[in-house]
């Protein structure tokens, strides 16, 4: 019970950085030399004109509205929870990560994820919130746990 209160803190506080963010307008980040970023792979959205984001976490063929600030990787989709949450699996577990599935919850529209396998020896936190609206929020960092 103690993690899901963590998770779900978490989960709100993505949440609310997501709809800062709305509210703002969004900021594009392109700096190739923000922390967390070791062999950058460009990934655009088409979805809505942003330019290349480069990040070494995997993003979804539908991403948009693509954000990345200190290490963390925030983005959009249309994919359900099962599919958000299978696509990381492939990925994952395609590069020898193993997920940490003990702290994999699953409640209301969220989930949260972990992975071991990272060089930076921390482990890959996934997060992610159904806004209601066809769209979920997805959230990817390192992180020591």
């Amino acid at each position: 019970m103690k993690y899901y209160r963590i998770y779900l803190a978490i989960a709100v506080l993505v949440l609310a950085s997501i709809a800062c963010q709305a509210f703002t307008g969004g900021a594009e980040n392109t700096d190739d030399t923000s922390p967390g970023t070791r062999q950058p792979t460009p990934a655009t959205s088409e979805n809505n004109g942003d330019s290349a984001i480069r990040s070494d976490f995997p993003m979804t063929a539908d991403a948009y509205n693509i954000t990345e600030a200190g290490g963390s990787l925030i983005f959009y989709t249309k994919l359900s929870l099962e599919e958000t949450m299978q696509f990381y699996r492939d990925q994952y577990t395609s590069k020898g990560y193993t997920e940490r599935e003990i702290l994999t919850v699953i409640s209301d529209g969220t989930f949260s994820m972990v992975f071991d396998g990272d060089p930076s020896g921390k482990a890959v936190v996934i997060q992610s919130v159904d806004l209601g609206n066809d769209s979920r929020t997805v959230s990817i960092r390192l992180e020591d746990v």
